[in-house]
């Protein structure tokens, strides 16, 4: 009897570290914690997504004033020309989404970034050899990278690509939206803008959909979301958007905080962002923030294994934004 209750107690220890293994892994390799938050939640589209207020309370994008959004904003991550804050978001979807969001919680970044102090430019391998954020951020050293354009079955870029001045790849389609340089400046928007801003494209990449310009969301973003694009459907987001002072602003999916297209664009529009466009979002977003203690690495699904069955693949892609620190003037020497 005591050596069958020892076996049963090792039996039982064996499970229990398998298990473990197997979470560990899971949260790893697929962000578990996140996508357990997404499962429970992407079918509640007829809830909206809700904001913790600093006095705990929650509201809806569409309820809240800009100051509120303002001091929702918790600061991650805080230097000359960077700063990373982070909101708390939640959506009621029903006992499982409930408890889902208690235990792992639900998270939307926003980055904003000021083109005085930083470059930003496309970043891609030879022959647009897909990639991730990380290596992107680490070959180039980069203080921020993300996923830009939509890719192909095959890992092409889908959309004009520019980069040091030279065209890399073609146009795709009408799609609407865009990230160029002009000038050494960053824009975000529709693709109305890079043609009313003079000059050639230094650097660049098409993008969709585009969702705001002045200051004004597209109807279609309300009207008719799923006519052109899934904009109905709740996923991981990325938007990125400049404000009429040209400072870059980034509106991103977390772990757990997934959004429709209205919900990622309505925060925008509160952050005071005048034009914006969506960047390639899904399974496919990652992006990577440098900071004091490190860098910092979000993905929202499997970036390291090279799987090939297709409901857990790789998820990497071709072209990503990369942004680097401008280097310090130099200083020229005076003689006496």
């Amino acid at each position: 009897m005591f050596k069958k209750r020892r076996w049963l107690k090792i039996a039982l220890l064996i499970v229990l570290t398998g298990v473990l293994g197997a979470y560990m892994a899971g949260e790893i390799f697929y962000n578990l914690n996140s996508n357990l938050v997404f499962v429970a939640v992407r079918d509640a589209e007829s809830t909206p997504l809700k904001i913790r207020l600093k006095r705990g309370a929650w509201k809806s994008p569409t309820d809240l004033t800009p100051a509120d959004l303002s001091a929702a904003l918790i600061e991650r991550h805080s230097e000359p020309g960077l700063r990373w804050s982070s909101l708390h978001v939640s959506r009621d979807a029903g006992l499982r989404a409930n408890l889902a969001q208690k235990i792992f919680g639900a998270q939307v970044h926003v980055v904003t970034i000021s083109p005085d102090r930083f470059d930003f430019m496309t970043s891609f391998r030879p022959k647009f050899a897909v990639t991730s954020a990380r290596e992107r951020m680490d070959s180039e050293n980069l203080w921020f990278s993300i996923t830009s354009n939509f890719r192909d079955p095959k890992g092409k870029p889908m959309g004009w690509v520019y980069h040091e001045g030279v065209r890399q790849n073609n146009p795709f389609g009408d799609w609407s939206g865009c990230f160029f340089v002009k000038g050494g400046r960053p824009y975000f928007g529709p693709k109305s803008l890079e043609v009313e801003v003079p000059g050639p494209i230094q650097e660049g990449s098409q993008v969709y959909p585009a969702v705001m310009k002045n200051h004004t969301i597209f109807s279609y973003v309300e009207l008719k979301p799923d006519e052109f694009f899934d904009g109905s459907k709740i996923t991981y987001r990325a938007l990125g958007g400049m404000k009429k002072d040209g400072s870059i602003v980034f509106v991103l999916s977390g772990d757990g905080g997934v959004m429709n297209v209205a919900e990622v664009s309505e925060i925008a529009r509160k952050l005071d962002v005048q034009h914006a466009t969506l960047l390639d979002g899904g399974r496919a977003l990652q992006y990577s923030i440098r900071t004091e203690d490190g860098p910092w690495h979000f993905s929202a699904f499997n970036t390291l294994l090279p799987v090939e069955r297709k409901p857990l693949e790789r998820q990497l892609s071709p072209v990503y934004i990369g942004v680097r620190r401008k280097p310090p003037p130099v200083v020229g020497l005076t003689t006496p």
